[in-house]
């Protein structure tokens, strides 16, 4: 299972990736792995503006659906395109081309509340 270096992580399985003052989210590859084959992705927040925990989209697998949730506040401003026609990318490549939301973020702060890649492997190897 992959965790990236570059990457921070949530409790609730998500990734952030930060790019100046932007940032790239999407689900971990144990995320998608617990969730099975994704076949829906819905996020409908774009323009929004939403808080740290916030509920931004849901994902649909053939076993369950889940609430995707923000790392950090911010502004959402672009959806991954390409997740509406080909959602298994999600599965195929859920660090790369399965990313779900680019934000403009509202407090920097936060991210360092968020785990490393060390304590995100010890949650998920818990």
């Amino acid at each position: 299972m992959k965790i990236p270096e570059n990457l921070k992580y949530t409790k609730d399985h998500e990734w952030i990736r930060v790019e100046k003052d932007i940032a790239y989210i999407g689900v971990t590859d144990f995320a998608q792995g617990e969730l099975g084959d994704v076949v829906f992705v819905e996020i409908e927040t774009k323009g929004e503006n939403l808080d740290k925990e916030e509920v931004f989209g849901t994902i649909e697998a053939v076993k369950t659906v889940s609430d995707m949730f923000m790392p950090v506040s911010g502004e959402v401003i672009e959806i991954n395109p390409k997740i509406e026609d080909e959602p298994e990318l999600v599965n195929k490549d859920p660090y790369g081309e399965g990313w779900m939301i680019k934000i403009s973020i509202t407090d920097s702060s936060e991210f360092d509340e968020l785990m490393t890649p060390e304590q995100y492997s010890d949650l998920i190897n818990a």
